[in-house]
């Protein structure tokens, strides 16, 4: 169940990170609110995995999601670069987090 959890962590991290750049657009309580409840719900399933998971793994695979997710998500939303090199380097900080998996 841990890693359910750590795994929910992560997709509120980019919830997180997503609302960061629609409040730098809209400046509105609906933005605000988001982002907080994103980043808070995020904090709230990594404390919980953390009650089982190695603290250096869960937050190296939190880190790792919230960061490689957010990239794609600028892609998708914001038109950010899709260079091909970006793309292999979120796949190796992906890769990374499924072998933390793994070997815990």
């Amino acid at each position: 169940m841990s890693w359910v959890f750590l795994i929910m962590a992560g997709l509120f991290e980019m919830m997180g990170v997503l609302m960061i750049n629609k409040w730098n657009k809209d400046r509105n309580l609906t933005s605000i609110l988001l982002l907080v409840a994103g980043f808070g719900l995020s904090f709230g399933f990594l404390s919980l995995a953390m009650r089982t998971l190695p603290m250096g793994t869960a937050y190296a695979v939190w880190t790792g999601i919230g960061a490689s997710g957010g990239a794609i998500l600028g892609m998708i939303f914001y038109g950010e670069s899709r260079n091909a090199l970006r793309i292999v380097f979120i796949a190796l900080v992906l890769g990374s987090a499924v072998g933390l998996k793994l070997v815990s």
